[in-house]
């Protein structure tokens, strides 16, 4: 029998009260920006990407439990603030809208990179670009033209997103992604929690 393909990806998964505020500020966007612009993404499906696998083999899936369990035991839980707002790859040409994750420890960094190191090994190279934690919020419309997408950066670059929550991190999850017509659906395959808190 053949070895089933998933999509997967590593994240942090939101609480409700974050999602929450979230949809707010992306709802301001939403009614500003030109009609038929940008392709939301449904707040319950937003999330903190830690490392994107792509293909995965079902059967390579302990392989991945085991290399998170031994990342994430190394790491005490801790919390991250939603603040801020961008545009990928800028404010002139942009493609991704998110707000931003500020990690004033660098515990975020850390972690990702030691899952980064972990799930290396397995045949998922590490990423040649740097880690930049974000939360998207939508993509721009590919038929988008030019005055469209100005448009939409102006309206994001004048906006000002004070923070908007605070996450508490406690565990790691491995996601499955089904990309569908209407939009991706996501399934959590697996979750690892962080290490015991160190007094």
């Amino acid at each position: 029998m053949p070895d089933e393909i998933l999509r997967t990806f590593i994240a942090i998964e939101l609480d409700e009260t974050v999602r929450s505020a979230i949809g707010r500020v992306q709802g301001k966007f939403k009614r500003a920006a030109p009609p038929g612009s940008v392709k939301w993404v449904a707040p319950d499906s937003i999330h903190l990407t830690l490392k994107f696998l792509g293909d995965t083999p079902r059967s390579r899936i302990p392989q991945i439990e085991a290399a998170l369990q031994t990342a994430c035991i190394a790491h005490a839980s801790f919390e991250f603030s939603v603040e801020g707002r961008g545009c990928f790859p800028s404010f002139h040409r942009p493609r991704v809208i998110w707000v931003a994750v500020r990690d004033k420890g660098q515990m975020l960094a850390h972690l990702q990179r030691d899952i980064e190191r972990r799930v290396a090994p397995l045949g998922w190279p590490t990423e040649e670009r740097g880690f930049s934690p974000h939360l998207t919020l939508g993509r721009v419309a590919k038929g988008a033209d030019r005055a469209t997408e100005e448009a939409v950066g102006q309206i994001v670059e004048r906006s000002v997103v004070e923070q908007i929550g605070i996450q508490r991190v406690t565990a790691v999850s491995l996601i499955q992604s089904d990309l569908r017509p209407a939009g991706p659906v996501y399934t959590r395959l697996l979750s690892i929690l962080l290490g015991p808190v160190v007094e």
